[in-house]
């Protein structure tokens, strides 16, 4: 089995809300030093690479499910090989 981390975030072009409210949440509590937050989430999905190739896979999962591609991407990092 093989653990995979689906990263979804917003795309550059998307405001960011809840990325925003963090960000002045940070300033008023005095670091300044702080330019930008993003917001976003992450899928730990364990898959059998004797099924279906991983990138594959990822690739259906996300597009189906996961991301909305008028406002989101997505980025994939295989975690462990269990």
């Amino acid at each position: 089995m093989t653990n995979v981390r689906i990263y979804v975030t917003y795309k550059e072009s998307v405001f960011d809300p809840q990325g925003d409210t963090i960000k002045q949440a940070i300033h008023a509590l005095g670091h300044d030093e702080v330019a930008d937050v993003k917001v976003g989430k992450f899928f730990d999905v364990q898959l059998d690479p004797t099924k279906k190739d991983i990138s594959t896979a990822v690739k259906e999962i996300a597009e189906e499910l996961l991301v909305n591609f008028n406002l989101e991407t997505y980025e994939y990092k295989v975690m462990e090989e269990v």
